[in-house]
C-alpha cells in the first residue's frame, strides 16, 4: 500500500549552519521534514495543503506553494507524493475514510431510528467543523477514482439510516432527499464560523430538526 514502508520510523536531524545580514550573523536551520515521526510529517504536509488548496484553489497552486506553506523541502515532499494531484487524492481519501469509521460508531451507538440520524448529523457537521479547509477542497474538487468507493459507502450509509427512519417513503425520494442533507451540511464551509454564536453540536441539531420535521411545518404547529 502506498506510504505503507518507513511507517513510525523517526528521522534524523538535518540542521545547516549559514551566515546572513552584514555581520555575518551565524542561523541555525533545522529542516521540519527531518524532525518528525513519519506519520505526523505526511499529517503536517496534508492539513497545510488543504489549506492552501482551499485559499488558493487547487490548479492554481503550485508545489512551491506547498513547500513554502508546509516548511517542508520540495524534495521532502516528493518524497511522499508525485505532485499535488496525490496530495489531493490523500486529502480527500483520508478525510472521507475518517467521517465515515467515525459514522459508524456513532450510529451503531444510537438506538431507534430518528436517533440514528440525529446521531449522523452531529457527528457530519462536528468532523467537518474541524476540518474546514479539507470539507472546502472535498466540496469544490472533484475526486480520484480512488476515493470513490469510500463516498459510495458514505452515501449507502445515510440512505440506509433514512430507509429505516422513513420506511413509507420510496427509494428515489430517499435518494434525493440523501444528497439533500448532504448538501445542507456541507455548504456550511461557505458561511459557518466554528468560534461564533452556534457550536458545532448546535448547529447539527438544528439541522437535525429541520430535516427531519421541516422548517415550516414545525412553525405552524406552534402556532
Amino acid at each position: 500500500m502506498l506510504f505503507a514502508y518507513g511507517r513510525g520510523r523517526c528521522w534524523n536531524i538535518k540542521s545547516t549552519l549559514s551566515c546572513q545580514g552584514s555581520g555575518g550573523r551565524l542561523r541555525f536551520e533545522q529542516s521540519f521534514e527531518f524532525m518528525r515521526p513519519y506519520d505526523e510529517r505526511l499529517d503536517h504536509l496534508l492539513a497545510r495543503a488543504a489549506r492552501v488548496f482551499a485559499d488558493k484553489g487547487y490548479h492554481p497552486t503550485t508545489m512551491r506553494d506547498l513547500s513554502a506553506a508546509s516548511g517542508m523541502s520540495l524534495a521532502g515532499m516528493y518524497y511522499y507524493v508525485r505532485g499535488k494531484e496525490d496530495l489531493l487524492a490523500l486529502i480527500q481519501e483520508r478525510c472521507f475514510a475518517q467521517v465515515l469509521e467515525g459514522a459508524r460508531r456513532a450510529v451503531a451507538a444510537a438506538t431507534d431510528p430518528q436517533e440514528k440520524l440525529q446521531a449522523f448529523i452531529r457527528h457530519h457537521v462536528d468532523f467537518f467543523a474541524h476540518h474546514m479547509a479539507e470539507m472546502k477542497v472535498m466540496s469544490h474538487e472533484t475526486s480520484p477514482r480512488s476515493v470513490g468507493a469510500i463516498k459510495r459507502r458514505y452515501v449507502d450509509l445515510l440512505e440506509s439510516v433514512l430507509k429505516n427512519a422513513a420506511p413509507d417513503q420510496s427509494s428515489v425520494d430517499r435518494s434525493a432527499a440523501t444528497y439533500i442533507l448532504f448538501g445542507m451540511m456541507n455548504w456550511i464551509y461557505n458561511w459557518y464560523d466554528p468560534a461564533g454564536e452556534i457550536d458545532p453540536a448546535r448547529l447539527a441539531d438544528l439541522m437535525a430538526s429541520i430535516f427531519l420535521g421541516g422548517f415550516v411545518e414545525t412553525h405552524s404547529e406552534a402556532k
